[in-house]
């Protein structure tokens, strides 16, 4: 595995714990505190710089993997941005039932990425 690789996976491990402390905390209480917002949007930052490095390490064109990890990050940017917008808009209120569940579902689908990418190293031997 390239030094640059090795980056992307470290990075992206972060970016898991990231996005579980983010998304637990707002399952958990029903709302987008301070720290939960900052939590998701570190995850998102954590998130962009291991697809850069995991982009500049492979030598493989647009996978099926790619395009899922893709569509993941992005529905992690738009949960983060409905809750940010949230956050602005209604403070420290319940979230709507819509982006409680949007929450669940976005995570769930960045996981299902996040699984398969490491089944993917796992199978190539850290290759």
């Amino acid at each position: 595995m390239t030094p640059v690789l090795l980056a992307g996976v470290i990075i992206v491990n972060l970016a898991l714990v990231s996005y579980t402390i983010g998304i637990l905390s707002e399952q958990r209480s029903h709302r987008v505190g301070r720290a939960t917002l900052n939590w998701l949007r570190l995850g998102v930052i954590l998130d962009i710089t291991a697809t850069a490095c995991m982009i500049a390490g492979s030598s493989r064109g647009l996978t099926a993997h790619a395009l899922l990890g893709f569509s993941s990050l992005a529905a992690m940017v738009v949960e983060t941005s409905l809750a940010w917008r949230h956050r602005s808009a209604h403070g420290d209120d319940e979230v709507p039932g819509w982006l409680h569940n949007y929450s669940r579902l976005a995570y769930g689908w960045w996981l299902v990425a996040y699984v398969t990418g490491a089944f993917l190293v796992m199978g190539a031997g850290g290759r």
